[in-house]
């Protein structure tokens, strides 16, 4: 999973200032084109469970932002961005398909696809960026409710990130070392 992922809601962010309808659209069709281009690579659809969401996501925030386009809402996008792939990644959980199953099948050999080390190491990551993701949309939520301003907001948002990014980089590394004489070496997840 890369920056490219989270294209759509970078122009989202750029635009929705001027106007929250139009950035909507804006979104919701680069994400439309992202996962087409995707699709035509021969990604495969497991890999593509955010793109999909993201697509959904900004869909319904047009549609909402056209049908009411004075809300308050249009303050707590930010916050709304954040829950919604953090619900996205927690019902992967749920239906016990972690998302970063399909990236991390696109790096991994074949053989270690079903190990239980495999899954669990995929399980957690998965955990770290959902938990991660629905704290910031909270954090992020409150500064708006409270007006501690855009850079707080913001701020919230980074570290949302931030800290699962850092976190999948550097688990499969503990992972392989406290199973380097148990499990094949290549089980590392590529986001």
């Amino acid at each position: 999973m890369g920056l490219r992922s989270f294209l759509p809601f970078i122009v989202f962010a750029a635009i929705s200032s001027a106007a929250w309808q139009w950035a909507a659209v804006a979104a919701c069709v680069i994400g439309i084109r992202l996962l087409m281009e995707d699709r035509k690579a021969g990604t495969p659809n497991d890999a593509l469970i955010l793109p999909y969401s993201n697509c959904v996501y900004f869909a319904a925030l047009a549609v909402v932002a056209f049908a009411l386009p004075h809300s308050e809402l249009k303050h707590y996008c930010g916050a709304m961005s954040m829950a919604w792939i953090g619900a996205t990644m927690a019902a992967t959980l749920v239906v016990r398909h972690p998302f970063t199953l399909g990236f991390a099948r696109q790096k991994a050999p074949k053989e270690v696809w079903n190990s239980p080390v495999f899954l669990r190491m995929n399980t957690v990551i998965t955990t770290v960026w959902a938990v991660s993701f629905l704290v910031a949309a909270i954090a992020s939520a409150l500064c708006v409710a409270s007006g501690a301003g855009t850079i707080a907001q913001f701020s919230c948002q980074v570290v949302g990130f931030v800290i699962p990014a850092v976190f999948t980089h550097r688990y499969p590394a503990i992972v392989r070392n406290r199973h380097a004489d148990a499990a094949p070496t290549n089980t590392a997840t590529a986001l």
